[in-house]
């Protein structure tokens, strides 16, 4: 009877790590995630992942349409306009310099899993 409870013990135990519940797929799929385009997955890893990649990070994961949704309804001129100027924890121009528009744009896209229009 005491092993089995020192069995049943240790399964808490191990099943407790399992972190699937904290760490949905979604947060997994964002951390491997990339543009299609080469040169836009390398403005995206040297931009943009450190932050949308990171759950603690706060910014809306890449592929997380719930979090993307609302920020994607106010228009891709605000979202522009809050990746060139920077808005709440996001830095102006993103880490990313050198980036045009139209890659902005492009990545916004990428990471919210919508085509988004000027």
């Amino acid at each position: 009877m005491r092993r089995i409870t020192l069995l049943l013990a240790v399964l808490g135990l191990l099943t407790a790590c399992d972190d699937t519940a904290k760490h949905p797929p979604e947060r997994a799929a964002a951390a491997s995630a990339m543009p299609a385009d080469p040169a836009l997955a390398q403005v995206y890893d040297t931009s943009c992942k450190l932050c949308h990649a990171n759950p603690a990070s706060g910014a809306p994961l890449v592929g997380d349409r719930a979090a993307w949704s609302p920020r994607v309804a106010q228009g891709s001129d605000t979202l522009l306009d809050h990746s060139i100027n920077g808005y709440n924890g996001m830095p102006p121009m993103g880490l990313c310099m050198q980036c045009s528009e139209e890659q902005f744009l492009a990545l916004i896209s990428f990471m919210a899993g919508v085509q988004l229009q000027q």
